[in-house]
């Protein structure tokens, strides 16, 4: 990119453009007009000689060429940023930052990690969103700052593995199973929980590929409706080791090893490599390491 070229003030609404790949909510991320979006798209388009986003039928795709800019930008932005930043100190910070992660997280790490955030930055500002398929993308195009999740994607994400975690089941106190088998598996109805299509797979696509169809499912999107949904009934839920045990405290449900078929898993942090070098974004991955290493 032949910044001698390009107006540096079109940098930041290039930057949006890019990652949001929609008008409006550039213009939004940024604070323009529609309007003045539209005019800053056709001046970036007529510096950089390429059309960067093609209208298709639903959204906009980027071109060969703004892949391109947007990889270098990606390297380029975070320096630009920093520019105009003081240096960073927690005790002053006012920054908003937004994570996405599942009651599961929250459930083990959130009164300690919301303590060590608050403590040592009490002018921070933290919002939590419930993980979804929209998460990746979210963190891909700067809406979501750091995700837990359950995998490792595979766009070109920064990666953290925080702790390995296996399955485990969790039943009703009067089910009539007391170990639980593949076969179990497949002929009593399964509760799970389902907010990723990725998390699904790690446990419905293993089943799968040992020949397990349960004869019913129940899917809901938090774990605790899981452990709701246990009591009284003949459902068997197949939950993270850590977190199962914490529902396995009710004197209803009992906790049962999972089969030795079912592989373990790893979960980890995942963000967008413009923050690799930011000092509160470093600061951030430091708390949740000291949490959970």
């Amino acid at each position: 990119m032949h910044t001698s070229e390009l107006d540096l003030n079109l940098l930041i609404p290039l930057e949006a453009l890019l990652e949001e790949r929609h008008v409006s909510r550039a213009a939004a991320r940024v604070q323009l007009t529609q309007s003045a979006m539209s005019r800053a798209l056709a001046r970036l388009r007529r510096a950089l000689g390429d059309e960067l986003l093609v209208r298709t039928a639903n959204t906009y795709e980027l071109t060969p060429r703004a892949r391109v800019v947007k990889r270098e930008l990606e390297y380029l932005m975070p320096r630009i940023h920093a520019l105009g930043r003081p240096p960073f100190d927690a005790a002053t910070a006012t920054d908003l930052v937004r994570l996405s992660c599942s009651d599961y997280i929250t459930l083990l790490y959130g009164e300690p990690l919301f303590t060590a955030i608050f403590q040592q930055a009490p002018s921070l500002s933290l919002t939590i969103e419930a993980l979804s398929p929209a998460t990746v993308a979210d963190v891909e195009h700067g809406r979501v700052d750091l995700a837990f999740v359950p995998f490792r994607p595979a766009s070109n994400l920064s990666w953290l593995r925080l702790f390995d975690e296996d399955f485990v089941c969790l039943l009703a106190a009067d089910h009539p199973v007391d170990r639980v088998t593949l076969a179990d598996l497949a002929s009593y109805p399964q509760a799970g929980a389902v907010f990723l299509a990725e998390e699904a797979m790690i446990l419905e696509r293993r089943l799968a590929e040992l020949g397990v169809q349960p004869p019913s499912v129940l899917r809901v999107p938090y774990f605790s409706a899981v452990a709701a949904a246990l009591p009284g009934t003949r459902f068997i839920a197949t939950l993270p080791r850590r977190l199962a045990v914490r529902y396995a405290e009710d004197p209803r449900l009992r906790l049962v090893e999972a089969p030795a078929e079912l592989n373990s898993f790893s979960y980890g942090l995942v963000w967008h490599p413009r923050l690799d070098q930011d000092p509160l974004h470093r600061w951030l991955r430091t708390q949740v390491t000291l949490l959970t290493g």
